[in-house]
């Protein structure tokens, strides 16, 4: 079960919790008590087995939870396991004992609070709440989880260097204790109306799959000339390429065959000024009035530009598909290229051929994804008349503006 579980606290909730100030207790329905946390639990803690030591992680089959794996409301697997050598210097928490992050940079805007599944470990980075009573878990888990905004507003440590909880604090969050009967049903009606929330989540993310499949789908038939009619009255592109350069020799469309008539096929580097990006460090200034542009946005502001108005940013290492166009002169850092069109073609039409271009299968790195200049360049590119560029990007551009309509009112 995902953490958008309990992620709608105000409504629901608050008709079991009025106040967004729980350290000044409120009345509480026959039955209820107000206790302290540290009253019905005992806390925990765990490290990180020394890395150097293979014995400890060699074919480890323990779970040893960390932050990275806090991304769900049970825990049932960890992404790092240890060894029974290792389990000898480290405590191990029974099943429905609750994990809590107090200390990552994710606690600028989420209590990372999870549940075992399955006994487990875990590092230095989360803390663990085991209650007297076991049954108290996933009541524990709708309290603490309710109070999320509270706890991580009232209880960060200042003047640390990473974001973290203050955990003597902590320990003494006021808990409205509910009879275990009402608590049982608590639990049931929680789970039913945020599976229903769950459900109409998982229709915006399957709608949101099918609109990036039918974008790409409506790429696809751009490049390939079958997205708007063909007018033959069209200057033929091979005019216009020679036209700008005599010594224009088009490239063999094995890679695009049936293109319509008047298509050429070219290489990128025939039509585009590909450029290198630089360090920002001695162009970086609060007050720039260019954006600096790595390969996944703006990174910071420039006093200089070396892309004109008009370019797409390709990712040079890291994030290589993720084309971006900029309406503005811009400086980009060496993890993007900057490509801009001649008179060839149309700017917004590179772009879009860009986006329905798959970088990825001109990666020949082991490790990180990268490109290179000479990569990009031998890129083939289908370029239709002038005129039909046009129609193309009015067509795309309408259909993209309605697509993400409909996502913005989801």
């Amino acid at each position: 079960m995902s953490n958008t579980w309990f992620r709608l606290r105000r409504g629901f909730f608050l008709s079991f919790f009025p106040s967004d100030t729980p350290h000044y207790p409120y009345l509480l329905p026959n039955g209820w008590e107000w206790c302290n946390l540290e009253d019905i639990v005992s806390f925990g803690g765990g490290k990180t087995p020394s890395m150097d030591n293979k014995e400890y992680w060699d074919n480890g089959n323990h779970l040893w939870v960390t932050s990275k794996d806090m991304k769900y409301s049970y825990i049932t697997n960890s992404l790092m396991k240890i060894t029974d050598k290792a389990l000898e210097v480290m405590t191990i928490y029974e099943k429905g004992t609750l994990l809590v992050v107090t200390r990552s940079g994710i606690l600028r805007h989420t209590l990372p609070l999870s549940i075992l599944e399955k006994p487990a470990t875990v590092n230095q980075d989360l803390k663990t709440i085991s209650p007297h009573i076991q049954e108290l878990s996933e009541y524990l888990y709708v309290v603490i989880k309710a109070n999320e905004h509270f706890i991580l507003k009232e209880y960060h440590k200042d003047g640390t260097t990473v974001d973290s909880i203050d955990f003597d604090k902590f320990r003494c969050l006021p808990i409205p204790l509910a009879p275990i009967a009402e608590q049982k049903r608590i639990i049931v009606e929680t789970k039913r109306w945020f599976a229903l929330i769950d459900q109409v989540e998982q229709g915006k993310v399957d709608l949101q799959t099918t609109i990036k499949q039918a974008k790409s789908k409506i790429l696809g038939l751009a490049i390939h000339g079958k997205l708007v009619p063909q007018d033959l009255n069209d200057e033929p592109a091979i005019e216009l390429l020679k036209r700008i350069n005599p010594d224009f020799t088009p490239c063999d469309n094995g890679h695009y065959t049936q293109l319509p008539e008047g298509w050429a096929i070219c290489k990128m580097k025939q039509i585009t000024s590909i450029t290198n990006g630089k360090s920002q460090k001695n162009v970086e200034t609060l007050n720039g009035i260019y954006p600096i542009y790595g390969s996944g946005g703006v990174i910071g502001r420039a006093n200089q530009y070396l892309c004109i108005a008009g370019s797409t940013i390709i990712g040079r290492k890291g994030t290589i598909n993720n084309p971006i166009f900029v309406e503005e002169h811009f400086w980009n850092v060496d993890t993007a290229f900057g490509l801009k069109a001649n008179d060839a073609i149309l700017d917004k039409y590179l772009y879009y051929f860009c986006l329905s271009f798959d970088f990825s299968k001109l990666d020949k790195s082991t490790a990180m994804p990268s490109l290179t200049k000479t990569s990009i360049g031998n890129v083939l590119i289908p370029i239709p008349p002038y005129k039909e560029q046009e129609r193309i990007v009015a067509k795309i551009d309408m259909v993209l503006d309605t697509m993400n309509e409909i996502l913005r009112a989801v």
